[in-house]
Order: structure tokens, then sequence, then C-alpha cells
């Protein structure tokens, strides 16, 4: 385990991929697609595409360190939309050793049937617009005036996604108190107080206690 993240893996499973690669693969009879990689914002658009030319795609399996968390919300609903257009049950998964982190677990909540195999691992921390370095670098550049305006904008934007976050997870039936309990104790960056945990992975209780997991098995 990680010893600054005890609760998870020093070495999660969450893929490589630049972005989010969408693969359809058959598996026991069963047509599964495997989302492994980063959310990227144009994961939405072919999530979207891809489900309307598999239609008999069962479950989608999810390996993944994060990305856009707007993208992981929208993401999300599109799995939701599409399995009431097509009145059927579409189940999201974190395979045993597999790792669903940050905006991925926004794509994972969109299933109406969620499972997270013993041994997989569903990492959450608090969502942030501070992760985005290019922006704040450049502002520094810039000067005092432009960074003083970025950090406004990063304000308001932080605020604007939490009530997205709380509106999604009531859309996905999933418990509010996943937000304040867990995901907004976690804090997103290394603070540098001593403590250097960044990262919290449910345990099975917790997440059918939180229903973000409501299958077992």
């Amino acid at each position: 385990m990680d010893p600054d993240n005890p609760t998870c893996p020093r070495y999660p499973n969450w893929s490589s991929n630049k972005k989010m690669e969408l693969t359809p693969v058959d598996r026991k009879g069963r047509k599964i697609l495997l989302a492994e990689g980063a959310v990227d914002a144009g994961l939405p658009d072919r999530l979207r595409k891809t489900l309307e030319k598999n239609p008999d795609i069962a479950e989608i399996w999810l390996r993944s360190p994060g990305g856009s968390a707007r993208a992981g919300n929208e993401a999300g609903q599109v799995i939701r939309q599409f399995a009431k257009k097509i009145d059927g049950l579409l189940i999201t998964r974190v395979p045993a050793g597999w790792t669903c982190f940050s905006a991925c677990n926004f794509v994972f909540m969109g299933g109406q049937g969620r499972i997270i195999d013993e041994g997989g691992q569903f990492m959450v921390h608090m969502f942030t617009m501070t992760n985005d370095r290019d922006a704040i670098n450049y502002s520094i550049e810039m000067g005092t005036d432009s960074t003083v305006g970025l950090i406004g904008e990063v304000e308001q934007e932080s605020a604007l996604l939490a009530t997205e976050d709380n509106d999604f997870l009531i859309r996905m039936g999933v418990s509010r108190k996943l937000l304040s309990e867990v995901m907004y104790k976690t804090k997103a960056v290394n603070s540098g107080d001593g403590d250097k945990s960044t990262r919290r992975c449910l345990t099975q209780e917790e997440a059918l206690r939180y229903n973000v997991a409501n299958v077992t098995g």
C-alpha cells in the first residue's frame, strides 16, 4: 500500500493512455466495453458514438487516472441516457486490480448497475480547478493582476463544479454524503502541512453504504 495514502495501492493500475480508449470486446458471450486512460474533453462524444454503434454492450469496465471533471460528469450522463434510450441495464464495473480515480468516478456513476470487484479501487479526492498548471504558470508570467484574476476564476469555477457534482450524485442515486464525508475531506494536492495524503480508496462497505456500488458479486 501507499505509505502517504494508506487506503490505496502504491502503484495504481489506471492506464497510461493520454486519452481514454474505448474497446468493445467479447467476454464469455457478453459484449464488454473496455474504457482505459485519461478522461479527456472528447470522451463524451466518443462514448456516445461507440455506444450507438454497439447497442449490445452490457458492461463498461473502467481503468483511469482521471482527467477533466466536467467531461467525466458528462460521460456519466451519456451512459445513463443511453441505457434509457435502449430501455436496458448498462453496468459499469471496476474490475479486480484496476483503479478508477478522480473524474473516472463520475463516468462510473453513470451506470444503473455499478460493481466494484474485490480488489478493484474506487479512488477519490477533492475536485478542483487548480490542476490546470499551464493556465496558472502563464498567469504568473503575465503578472500580479493576471494571477489575481485567475484565482477569482478558479474559486468561481470550483464553486460551480461543486454544485454540478452534488446535482449529478442526486440524479445518479449516489449518496451526497460521499462528497461531504469523503471527497471534500481528501485534498487534491499536497498542501505541505505534513499530511501528504491526497487520495482515498473506498472499502467495499463504504462503496455500498454511499450507494456508489449498488450490485455485489
